[in-house]
């Protein structure tokens, strides 16, 4: 049995890892930022699950005692760590980059790479320790140097995740410890829909949504296989490769998807 740790778990693709590592038998550690957001979220997987494969810790990965706090009640618990996942992460309304607040930069930045920063810090000395594991982090628009007005913000701090994730790759190869990347794609979550629909173009982003996006519970099941069967260094674990986006691009015409019907409904 696995143990799997993952950040920003309570809600969205990290949640949905979740379910889907319990499914496969492993068993998993989610962290909010506080019990309020984690409890409930473990009640959740556990009326699935079971109790006894579920451990839930809250954690704000801006912190990095905290972030030795879910180590260490992870650990404890099931004697172990396996496979450890950097998601938190947090977006922001489309604005120029002048102007967000001082504020905002600090938020983003601190929780999307200096928290994915901590975690892997914590994680791999951990791991170092104990001979082994692996570490993952979820990257996001602009890993791979994609540029989108509005959101010069959020897809600075995944190119830079991006960044991280190769230079530690680079930094153990040659140790027990696997370094890599998941690639999720574009996943409607409470997080895209909320910014998405608050801009002008909502109707023409959900058209593109519609060819290219799927649901989280159609991508995080195929990421968790895809985790624990890789054991190469460095791996990127892509769910949207480009012969995939160039198939939907061809077949749109002849498809309809409506990913949103019940969002819209509500």
């Amino acid at each position: 049995m696995k143990v799997v740790v993952i950040t920003g778990s309570t809600r969205g693709i990290g949640l949905g890892l979740a379910n889907a590592f319990l499914t496969l038998g492993c068993a998993v550690t989610i962290s909010g930022r506080a019990s309020s957001s984690t409890e409930p979220a473990v009640a959740r997987l556990a009326a699935n699950h079971g109790w006894e494969r579920i451990l839930g810790h809250p954690c704000d990965v801006t912190r990095p005692d905290q972030v030795q706090s879910l180590w260490r009640a992870a650990h404890d618990h099931f004697g172990r760590i396996d496979i450890w996942i950097n998601n938190a992460g947090i977006s922001h309304p489309r604005l120029k980059f002048w102007d967000h607040s001082p504020e905002q930069i600090q938020t983003v930045l601190n929780t999307n790479l200096a928290g994915a920063m901590f975690g892997s810090k914590v994680a791999l000395r951990g791991m170092l320790e104990q001979g082994f594991g692996s570490i993952y982090n979820v990257e996001g628009l602009g890993s791979d140097g994609r540029r989108v007005s509005g959101l010069t913000l959020y897809s600075s701090t995944k190119y830079g995740l991006r960044y991280l994730t190769d230079a530690l790759a680079d930094e153990t190869r040659g140790t027990s410890i696997v370094v890599g990347a998941l690639s999720p794609g574009m996943v409607v979550t409470d997080m895209l829909t909320s910014e998405e629909r608050s801009t002008a173009d909502w109707e023409a982003s959900k058209h593109i949504f519609n060819i290219l996006a799927d649901r989280v519970e159609d991508v995080t099941p195929w990421l968790a296989r895809q985790v624990l069967a890789n054991k190469k260094n460095g791996a990127r674990i892509r769910w949207l490769t480009r012969g995939k986006i160039l198939r939907r691009l061809l077949v749109a015409p002849f498809r309809k998807r409506d990913l949103f019907a019940s969002i819209d409904a509500s």
